[in-house]
């Protein structure tokens, strides 16, 4: 299953510039949907998205597509 990491990315920005950050200023800055983010942070719910959205989020957190998502082998 695919593991998305955008509440560790949030927080290591958040280390990083000293301020909270909440979804709604991810989705605003990225526009990206604040449901899909939602969505995006429950494994539970196996949520598909585009690649647009996955290019503004790794362009927001100024990362690669692996640090912002993850395989995870079924049963692990």
């Amino acid at each position: 299953m695919i593991i998305f990491r955008i509440k560790e990315l949030v927080a290591e920005k958040e280390r990083k510039e000293l301020r909270k950050i909440t979804l709604t200023e991810v989705s605003e800055t990225t526009g990206v949907n604040r449901t899909t983010l939602s969505k995006m942070l429950n494994p539970a719910v196996r949520h598909s998205t585009t690649t647009s959205a996955i290019e503004a989020l790794c362009k927001y957190f100024n990362c690669r597509v692996e640090d912002l998502m993850v395989y995870v082998p079924e049963g692990d």
